[in-house]
């Protein structure tokens, strides 16, 4: 079987005394998704990174809701990054960068990406947005990334130049991250059996 007939598949448990998470993905599927975290905003944006990045992503949290949504949606996001390192393997024949802009509305993300092995996070988005949506507080977005990228480590950067709506600002932007991640994440034909790094490592 060659590596293109293959799924890259990650899955990750994490337990502690604050959560009890699974998660497990597939870089190759086609966007179908089970998400059970207890946030139901943050369940929403978790289908938005499967269905657009056509990962096949299956997410249930068990967390200490009753204190607040923080250890939740922290726990998960960092799973999350493991599961999705776990899942690109060695890295051969992957595109490594990319980028990509999704307007939502009057909003606008824009997402680039680097499967570089090293962690690192750029984010911006307009100041004075709404402080919750629903049970999800809006602080938490920057602090989901820097999980992931931690974990995946992977170099993100996240800039939403403009947008009025909290929502909308939210959602472009793990639909923008959904669509970088798959393209980066993508084999590549023209470079089958290559580590795309000058270094030979990733």
């Amino acid at each position: 079987m060659s590596r293109s007939d293959q799924h890259r598949v990650g899955r990750v448990e994490r337990t502690t005394k604050e959560t009890s998470v699974k998660v497990e993905i597939d870089l190759d599927g086609t966007g179908k998704t089970d998400i059970s975290t207890g946030v139901g905003f943050y369940d929403h944006m978790l289908d938005q990174l499967g269905r657009h990045g056509f990962f096949d992503l299956t997410v249930k949290t068990d967390g200490d809701l009753h204190i607040d949504t923080h250890h939740t949606i922290e726990d998960t996001s960092l799973a999350l990054g493991a599961a999705f390192k776990q899942a690109l393997g060695d890295k051969v024949g992957i595109r490594r960068f990319a980028d990509a802009s999704v307007p939502l509305d009057e909003s606008l993300a824009q997402v680039t990406v680097d499967l570089s092995g090293r962690p690192y996070l750029v984010h911006t988005e307009p100041e004075g947005m709404a402080p919750m949506i629903g049970s999800y507080d809006t602080t938490m977005t920057r602090h989901i990334l820097e999980s992931f990228v931690a974990q995946a480590q992977v170099a993100l950067h996240v800039h939403v130049p403009y947008g009025r709506n909290a929502h909308h600002i939210v959602e472009a932007q793990f639909k923008a991250l959904a669509r970088a991640l798959r393209y980066a994440s993508e084999l590549d034909p023209r470079a089958a059996g290559i580590i795309p790094s000058t270094k030979g490592a990733l």
